[in-house]
């Protein structure tokens, strides 16, 4: 299952010219880049952990591209994403978020529905555990 989160997740994975391409639209539009990783996808673990600092008063996406390159040395076998924040007055939050590494096993999530009083539904996700190929 690919899992699709953040911008661009129904497309073909982005090579790193295109990422670099919209790491330098961030950094044009004055938005603080940072890399995060985790290998819990779950749609509401919104905190992931940072690799270094978020980089304010870069111009060249080069250096996101080089501390991006180091984030997949140490923790390739994890999802990674950049993130670009605003912190213009009346924004001051995320304006863009997408997938930059995948594990090689991606996650399996599984939607569980459950009829509550009310008649009300309630939705849960829950991680199974990857299927592993046999041989």
């Amino acid at each position: 299952m690919k899992l699709t989160q953040g911008c661009f997740s129904y497309l073909p994975d982005l090579t790193d010219d295109q990422i670099y391409s919209q790491v330098q639209y961030c950094l044009a539009k004055g938005w603080a880049v940072n890399i995060e990783f985790t290998d819990d996808p779950h749609p509401r673990n919104t905190y992931w952990e940072m690799w270094g600092l978020p980089m304010f008063d870069l111009q060249d996406a080069a250096g996101v591209m080089m501390e991006l390159a180091e984030c997949r040395r140490v923790y390739g076998d994890r999802y990674i994403r950049i993130s670009g924040f605003d912190c213009s007055p009346g924004w001051e939050s995320v304006r863009i978020s997408f997938l930059v590494n995948r594990p090689k096993q991606e996650a399996e999530l599984e939607l569980v529905r459950q009829e509550v009083g009310g008649r009300a539904i309630r939705y849960t996700t829950v991680r199974r555990p990857a299927a592993h190929a046999s041989t």
